[in-house]
């Protein structure tokens, strides 16, 4: 049953009609005072209210009657309804605990959204004593790209399977490297959407000038350089689920632009006067500290709680120490077809060494410091020898003969490190560097050709 709070007996109406054509049972209210009653009265499982039921009051009675609904049941999920211009006022709503904002006019589709959301949210234990293992996890959701049995991981991926099923807003919190976008496909793919798009976009790598463009997309002359048209990333995401990677680095006017996106679910191209309609899942991530930035006036303070109705934490690599040894593991496995070296293994004190590093750059870290290694020794057991040479200290200390630093090489360049090893080890005999690298000769040659390396065959 949801609790309809509306004083325009027009608005009442129309969202009853509009929630029973929808399956929903409702009763109505016009204020504080009859809604109260109504909940003495029976349970609701959802409260749809306006904020604002006369003009001397500007909201606060609807903030007054939120409080009180969540001191008598904290888990009654009430979602505000509000005009544009009162964005404030929700935003306070959210900080004691609504579910949701809904701005005038309102888009049904959205609001049902929304609603559904919130019931399903309602009903879900986040914190049940049921022991959590891995196999449990991997037999109920599809969570074959994160390796890791840590507890702290457990719960996440727990967590994440269980709100996968709705279409709430989900916000990623961790340091660099410990796997946001993993998760954020995991989320994906056990959800409804996951026949849908999945489109991932870095706004770090975005300007201010370009951001409408990149994301809503253009038409052929809406500006100098709009050669031909363009489709924006909402649009190819359209249906399924957007990822908004390091959305803490985006300028406060493309974070209005992007409010309105969420709220409203409509989008404009640029040079195109007409709105579309969107139909996402979104799932933002960040490693910067959203309070201080709210704080310090950096992010808008209605976007955060538009983008966190969900929050996941992930664990740094060195609060899940026990798990680096698995993680080695399945990347050696990776790399082992990658560069054909079928035969190479990793020894326990190898193991031992990497569990005891503090790795600040988390997963990736620990990935590219393995894929070096690889990359450089000649051995079919990678020692802990192996990967000290491979070190930042190490670096430092051999110059020119190192590998750079952790997260100082791109793929490209240690895919073009290797050749060139490669190729000198082998003469620049193109059959015996092709071999040994996995490749066909036509492919090594384009490798060749792209890196700029010289070549002369002794075939």
């Amino acid at each position: 049953m949801i609790l309809i709070i509306d004083d325009d007996a027009a608005v009442r109406a129309s969202l009853g009609l509009m929630l029973k054509q929808n399956g929903f049972k409702t009763k109505e209210a016009a204020n504080p005072r009859e809604a109260l009653q109504l909940a003495e009265l029976q349970p609701f499982e959802l409260v749809l209210m306006d904020m604002n039921f006369s003009i001397e009051t500007t909201g606060h009675d609807g903030l007054a009657l939120l409080t009180q609904f969540k001191m008598h049941n904290p888990n009654l999920p009430v979602i505000l309804i509000t005009g544009w211009g009162s964005i404030g006022l929700a935003v306070e709503g959210m900080r004691l605990g609504a579910a949701d904002f809904i701005t005038k006019p309102w888009s049904n589709e959205y609001l049902l959204q929304s609603i559904r959301t919130a019931l399903s949210l309602s009903e879900q234990n986040y914190s049940s004593d049921e022991a959590l293992t891995r196999k449990k996890l991997d037999q109920q959701y599809d969570f074959k790209n994160i390796v890791g049995q840590d507890p702290d991981l457990l719960k996440v991926l727990k967590k994440i399977g269980q709100i996968a099923a709705t279409d709430a807003s989900v916000l990623i919190e961790g340091e660099s490297g410990t796997g946001k976008e993993l998760i954020a496909e995991a989320i994906h793919q056990n959800s409804a959407r996951r026949n849908q798009p999945f489109v991932k976009v870095n706004l770090g790598g975005i300007s201010a000038s370009l951001f409408e463009s990149e994301m809503f997309g253009h038409k052929r002359g809406a500006f100098t350089d709009a050669k031909g048209d363009r489709v924006g990333r909402f649009e190819m995401a359209n249906k399924g689920t957007i990822f908004l990677d390091e959305i803490g680095e985006l300028d406060l006017n493309s974070q209005v632009k992007l409010l309105r996106v969420l709220q409203d679910r409509t989008y404009e191209v640029l040079g195109d006067s007409r709105s579309r309609k969107l139909d996402i899942r979104v799932v933002c991530a960040t490693n910067r500290n959203f309070e201080e930035m709210v704080a310090e006036g950096k992010f808008r303070e209605d976007l955060f709680y538009r983008i966190n109705l969900i929050t996941v934490k992930l664990p740094a690599l060195r609060e899940r120490a026990d798990d680096i040894p698995l993680l080695v593991q399945y990347f050696l496995n990776n790399l082992k077809k990658v560069y054909n070296r079928p035969e190479l293994t990793i020894s326990k004190g190898a193991l031992q060494w990497l569990r005891e590093q503090p790795l600040p750059g988390n997963i990736r870290e620990l990935k590219n410091l393995v894929e070096r290694t690889v990359l450089v020794s000649d051995d079919d057991v990678l020692e802990a020898e192996d990967f000290q040479g491979q070190t930042q200290r190490s670096a430092v200390k051999h110059g020119d003969k190192a590998l750079p630093a952790v997260g100082a090489m791109t793929l490209d360049e240690m895919e073009a490190s290797m050749i060139r090893k490669s190729m000198d080890h082998y003469h620049n005999n193109i059959s015996k560097v092709a071999r040994a690298l996995g490749l066909s000769r036509a492919a090594l040659y384009r490798r060749l050709d792209k890196f700029n390396i010289p070549y002369e065959s002794q075939d």
